[in-house]
């Protein structure tokens, strides 16, 4: 079936319908190139066609990107040579475009072109806007949900297809590097004000049809092929443009530390493109495309980022044959901070709320939580009136539990207290239906342990967010012993209707993601407790990726709220609990008052406004400073290792079942390395024989917590991969 279907009018117009089948949104496949390049070549050779315009045959979108599979064809083609592949099918597309661009004018003249219009009736992203960038003139719909941009920085690559190299020189430098750098996607009046797209209109079909049909010479000529054609802002070697290409890369290494390679090579495509002419540009654009994609980088973050997320979001474990499961009326229990949370949320979704708590006053300060919320949105524009008013009128502040009734999932978001939690149960359960999904908001607690108190454990299933809850992306869902198939696809569908991204795990203490990150974070403190400086500590993190170094991370989450989980796994483990000098270090650091950013006072000292003004200096009174400084990749690689082996042993344990989960759970949770795709992904890419090497290593220097787990043992002596062994698309493993 067509991907694109040409139709030619009596005035001399053609159009161009993109429109992939069976595709809410069209993508970018090999086939749809070879079919585009034969329309515009029937367009451009027919007398008869005056103009063309380009448009979508989907309602409310033009395009969402490329197929990736276009990738691994370009890969396959070359053979032994997957960089040629790669090079050579990126010139392919640059060379489509470019005819687009040209549109059949005089080489010398600039004359005899035909006027190529594209008329998007909603989002463009990606090669959806490289395509449209590369016409004579952008008509977007007013379409309010319609949005515009080139997002491909944030899965680790950049816009290949000659977005790179127009944008530059379209808005030159210094307005085109924000939008490449952070893959912002703005609705149609931003990116008007961008310079991304030329008009915004009620109807872009008829608007390009009439544009095309009075355009002249000189509208179809791109400045960068006129005759004196100069680039905005000024080119990188004039006065006015060294300026900017100094700041964009002090900006690039400040928001990246390095440690995202598409960021240095995108900026390195943009000076050394802007130095040449625009086809030797495209040429350099090419090049340094291909080189992104043969990083380990870049593949690893597009499939934890990209292919991954999409899977899980879509249900790749969600019980088959289970029936829809949406949720419709919703009780909340608990009206503090992850209550209110998850209240707001869950309405913003459309639901029906039930937000319960000991009295009204408490319930309503929780229902308070969404209209501030709704208010800061009304202040931006972004918020009606009416959704205001339709929002809070889904939602139900109350104390009266009999409000429940006709609920169809609970949510117990109350104190972490197993008591506390198991009494609320046995009298929300004497209330709900007898079909209802009880859930618990549970961030350490066993939900096996917790559904004793239940009477129906099949029905008991935990659904752990991350604060605050409207910000964070993930859901990390956790299957008691007992839990069933359809609680489970009750909590799938449920986040899905939130728009988060879930990952199933089996019920273990901390779970998986708190089960990574608590051992990172503990990591840290032993390292001050040797010595070791705090910035050292924060800086090395922070060039590994991470949004935030691991003792910052301790000021943010409250140091208090460390001490409680030690305390309460130490009188769970008993003496098996391995009890170390962090310990003693937070436990000093709550006696003294210092408990984090919330108390103004911690890691860090801050002012009478909460800022942070530089690190406490005090704890080295009892943490004095070593006189040697460690090297910074031992105290990097002590951070990564602290993570990734407990997440290869919730693997080995059966917490993690679906590798996917762990890698797009480690990056949405706690922000881990996004460049490497996740835990899996980064010791895919040092490999399990190296990272064998180094537990032993950091084992004999430091300890047992770094012994290397027998999977990971087993791996490294057969040379096996784990998207090699465990990657649920594979048909065999490797």
């Amino acid at each position: 079936m067509s991907e694109f279907t040409l139709s030619k009018d009596a005035d001399g117009v053609a159009t161009i319908i993109w429109d992939v089948p069976g595709k809410t949104m069209n993508v970018m496949s090999f086939d749809g190139l070879a079919q585009l390049d034969a329309c515009i070549d029937d367009a451009l050779a027919d007398e008869a066609v005056k103009g063309i315009v380009i448009t979508s045959g989907k309602e409310g979108s033009f395009a969402g990107g490329m197929d990736l599979n276009l990738l691994a064809v370009m890969k396959e083609q070359a053979g032994d040579d997957p960089a040629k592949g790669l090079f050579e099918g990126t010139m392919k597309m640059h060379a489509l475009l470019r005819k687009i661009e040209r549109a059949g004018m005089d080489k010398k003249t600039n004359k005899g072109g035909k006027p190529i219009a594209a008329a998007l009736p909603g989002t463009a992203a990606g090669i959806g806007l490289e395509l449209p960038l590369a016409t004579h003139r952008i008509f977007v719909s007013e379409n309010p949900k319609a949005k515009y941009g080139l997002p491909e920085i944030l899965v680790g690559i950049f816009p290949g297809a000659g977005g790179t190299t127009r944008l530059a020189r379209k808005l030159g430098a210094m307005g085109a590097s924000p939008l490449l750098l952070e893959g912002k996607m703005l609705d149609a009046k931003k990116a008007k004000g961008a310079g991304m797209v030329d008009e915004v209109v009620a109807d872009p079909v008829a608007a390009a049809r009439e544009w095309v049909l009075n355009a002249k010479d000189a509208d179809i000529v791109k400045p960068w092929d006129a005759k004196g054609g100069k680039i905005p802002g000024g080119a990188p070697y004039s006065p006015a443009g060294f300026p900017t290409f100094v700041g964009a890369a002090a900006m690039v290494h400040g928001k990246t530390q390095g440690a995202f390679p598409a960021a240095k090579a995108l900026l390195s495509a943009v000076y050394e493109g802007l130095l040449v002419d625009f086809d030797t540009a495209l040429k350099i654009e090419a090049r340094w495309f291909t080189s992104v994609l043969m990083n380990p980088s870049s593949g690893a973050m597009i499939r934890s980022l990209f292919l991954n997320k999409e899977a899980l979001e879509k249900g790749a474990v969600r019980p088959k044959d289970v029936a829809d499961q949406r949720v419709k009326k919703l009780g909340v229990l608990g009206a503090g901070m992850m209550g209110a949370g998850i209240t707001l949320v869950s309405a913003q979704a459309g639901m029906e709320v039930v937000l319960i708590d000991r009295d009204q006053a408490a319930a309503d300060k929780g229902k308070a939580y969404t209209e501030a919320y709704l208010d800061k949105g009304m202040k931006r524009g972004k918020v009606t009136q009416e959704k205001k008013d339709a929002m809070l009128g889904r939602i139900t502040a109350t104390p009266d539990l009999e409000q429940l009734k006709d609920c169809d999932l609970i949510i117990e978001a109350v104190f972490e207290d197993p008591a506390v939690k198991a009494d609320m149960t046995k009298k929300v359960e004497a209330i709900i239906p007898a079909d209802c999904i009880f859930a618990s908001n549970t961030s350490t607690l066993p939900i096996t342990d917790l559904a004793k108190a239940s009477v129906r454990p099949d029905q008991f299933i935990g659904i752990h967010f991350f604060s605050p809850v409207e910000k964070m992306l993930l859901v990390e869902i956790i299957k008691g012993k007992e839990t069933g198939d359809r609680a489970v696809a009750k909590a799938l569908d449920y986040v899905r209707q939130i728009r988060k991204t879930p990952i199933v795990v089996n019920d273990a203490r901390f779970f998986y993601c708190n089960r990574c990150i608590i051992p990172y974070g503990n990591e840290a403190t032993r390292m001050i407790t040797e010595g070791v400086a705090p910035v050292l500590i924060d800086n090395a993190a922070r060039q590994l990726g991470f949004p935030v170094g691991p003792v910052q991370l301790g000021d943010e989450t409250s140091i208090d709220l460390g001490v409680r989980i030690m305390k309460a796994t130490k009188a769970a483990m008993g003496n098996a609990y391995p009890a170390s000098e962090a310990d003693d270090l937070i436990v000093w650091m709550e006696e003294e008052g210092r408990l984090g950013r919330k108390s103004k006072a911690g890691y860090f000292d801050y002012d009478e406004k909460g800022k942070r003004t530089g690190y406490w200096q005090g704890i080295h009174d009892k943490y004095p400073l070593a006189d040697e400084q460690p090297d910074l990749i031992e105290v990097q690689e002590r951070l990564m290792f602290a993570q990734v082996l407990e997440a290869v042993r919730a693997l080995e344990e059966g917490v993690v079942e679906d590798i996917r989960e762990a890698d797009v759970g480690a990056i949405l949770a706690w922000g881990f390395a996004p460049w490497s795709g996740g835990p899996l992904s980064w010791l895919d890419i040092i490999g399990a024989p190296y990272a064998a090497e180094r537990c032993d290593q950091l084992t004999a220097k430091f300890g047992d917590r770094f012994a290397c787990p027998p999977l990971l043992r087993e791996m490294a002596e057969k040379g096996q991969t784990f998207y090699g062994r465990f990657n649920p698309d594979a048909k065999s493993a490797a």
